[in-house]
């Protein structure tokens, strides 16, 4: 299993103001705990041991709260941007306070909330055979879909339904020799990947796997509505048990030190 990720946690989340005032993105409150906490977990309960955490914005907040990352099961290095480095070269700083470039990474933004397994997304990396291996997710309609026969007549709605497209969901497996293909700043999605699709050499893994970005207020609003139904359905439903981080990442917020 891979040993090592990189979070990007340097975002300011403009757009979730007033809850990023005082913190970056993925430190926003998810049922009472910061979003990177779920994905310390995450990884954790999937076999890591070390996480590099690439910081920006109020970077102290992250690490103040999550310290050495021992109380979540982790070990954890902060790589403090003094200038936006851009994604890319986050990614590259982050590979190279590893120091291991002999190793598969996982590398993921870190203001989503996702189930994904990955176990089936490094076994799908590997017999691809590619350098760098995408998750995508289904895209889905921000708008309720009207169905239309030829001559106008409506025959159903839809809200919001899933769409025969796929989109990036911004975590990825990297072989080490993505290290020299990526920026020292900006975007890999501009440089890193576009030389690695021309050489046909990035792949992609299509999973219906629980996904979800938070960009915005109302982006948070409905991310702790879904989590807290899904709960409550569980929770309430006969015979139910715990379950597992990789099935509900709700159900593990009483696991961790609260946050306002």
């Amino acid at each position: 299993m891979t040993a090592s990720a990189i979070i990007l946690a340097g975002g300011k989340g403009e757009r979730l103001r007033p809850y990023t005032e005082d913190r970056p993105k993925p430190m926003v409150s998810i049922m009472g705990n910061p979003l990177i906490a779920y994905h310390l977990k995450w990884l954790a309960a999937s076999g890591f041991q070390r996480v590099v955490i690439c910081c920006g914005y109020k970077g102290d907040v992250i690490q103040d709260f999550f310290g050495d990352g021992s109380k979540f099961g982790v070990s954890i290095s902060y790589c403090v941007e003094e200038t936006p480095l851009g994604r890319g070269g986050a990614f590259k700083a982050g590979l190279k306070m590893l120091g291991n470039l002999d190793q598969l990474v996982l590398g993921m933004n870190g203001d989503l909330m996702t189930n994904l397994r990955i176990d089936e997304f490094r076994d799908f990396h590997i017999k691809s055979g590619g350098v760098a291996t995408v998750a995508t997710v289904p895209l889905r309609s921000p708008y309720g879909v009207v169905d239309v026969t030829e001559n106008g007549t409506i025959t159903s709605f839809r809200e919001k339904p899933e769409l025969p497209f796929w989109v990036n969901a911004g975590i990825y497996l990297f072989n080490p020799e993505i290290y020299d293909l990526l920026p020292e700043k900006g975007d890999h999605e501009t440089t890193a990947f576009q030389v690695l699709a021309e050489r046909k050499a990035l792949k992609a893994f299509r999973t219906n796997a629980f996904w979800r970005t938070v960009d915005t207020v109302k982006d948070l609003t409905e991310l702790r509505n879904e989590l807290e139904q899904a709960f409550f359905s569980t929770f309430l439903s006969p015979g139910s048990s715990p379950i597992s981080p990789n099935l509900s990442p709700g159900t593990m917020a009483n696991t961790f030190p609260t946050v306002a």
